[in-house]
């Protein structure tokens, strides 16, 4: 952040005139009458892309968490129909076709997370969309999962694999699951903010381009590049908790829960490097709240080294 408000200083301080004040009207008048039309087209679509995935993430929180925890505080309708064995419900043409739907809909937002996740495609990517690359990612991201969410298929005709109906836990359990679920999606939050929010949307990139900075990673250390290039979802443990831990789980669920579960394990990556350079950055992060207020510079120039 002192990069970037360097760098505003002295392109202010550049087209200020002699002897006239650096933050006067007409100065900054003069910065924003400097930008072109392509910066401007680059930072509306990074604001869209922006509102796109924090609606997208919004809806899938609801989507995955609080709708199905929701529905059993609620004592709405039952989610599946216990009575009916597993035998006749594998065989019955409503059932079958939700599960095909599902896992189209899930393979179709697997394979545009991953696709254009690989190198081939980054780099074609980058040479047709530039500083873009990473804002279309994540914008084609949001766009396939409002698609799963849109056109998801509950399966409502087959027994459920468990389901928590007895008192007092009918009450208690979801109260739980709802505790649970929020304080997992707070620390998946707190964990995008820490690996930098701006940066996974691509808007410090665009940011970055149109200060004439390059890109951000590069400023980087070869530690945390090697980190961001092995690194798919953060969020591993927190997710699979999110996943799995609900009162009531019908077939549909377990579809989404297992799809995504194997997906992100086989998406993790990471190797002793990493970890210890996490650790590190941890202790760094520690020591960095914990200091004296005098020790906070020597701390924070350690951490700028790592």
């Amino acid at each position: 952040m002192t990069i970037s408000a360097d760098c505003w200083f002295w392109r202010v301080t550049a087209a200020a005139p002699s002897g006239s004040s650096v933050l006067s009207v007409g100065n900054i008048n003069n910065i924003m009458a400097s930008m072109t039309f392509r910066d401007c087209f680059l930072c509306v679509s990074a604001l869209i892309t922006f509102v796109s995935v924090f609606v997208t993430g919004a809806d899938f929180v609801r989507f995955v968490s609080f709708r199905a925890i929701y529905h059993n505080l609620s004592g709405a309708a039952p989610l599946c129909r216990d009575s009916v064995p597993w035998s006749v419900a594998l065989r019955d043409g409503v059932v079958l076709k939700a599960v095909a739907v599902d896992v189209f809909l899930l393979v179709l937002f697997s394979l545009q997370h991953s696709l254009l996740a690989w190198t081939p495609v980054k780099q074609v990517c980058q040479n047709v969309f530039g500083v873009l690359s990473r804002t279309v990612y994540c914008f084609t991201t949001a766009a396939a999962l409002q698609i799963l969410m849109h056109y998801w298929q509950p399966v409502t005709s087959a027994p459920c694999l468990w389901s928590v109906r007895s008192a007092p836990w009918d009450i208690w359990f979801p109260l739980i699951c709802f505790i649970l679920h929020f304080l997992c999606w707070a620390v998946i939050c707190s964990i995008l903010l820490i690996f930098d929010y701006p940066e996974l949307l691509g808007i410090k990139q665009v940011y970055y381009e149109c200060l004439g900075m390059g890109d951000p990673l590069l400023l980087k250390s070869e530690r945390a590049q090697r980190l961001y290039s092995h690194l798919r979802h953060p969020v591993c443990v927190e997710l699979l908790t999110v996943l799995w831990l609900l009162p009531t789980f019908p077939l549909d669920r377990l579809l989404l829960a297992a799809y995504l579960s194997i997906y992100l394990i086989l998406a993790h990556s990471l190797d002793t490097q990493d970890c210890t350079y996490l650790r590190r950055q941890l202790r760094n992060k520690l020591q960095l709240f914990s200091a004296p207020l005098e020790d906070s510079d020597q701390s924070n120039n350690t951490y700028k080294t790592d």
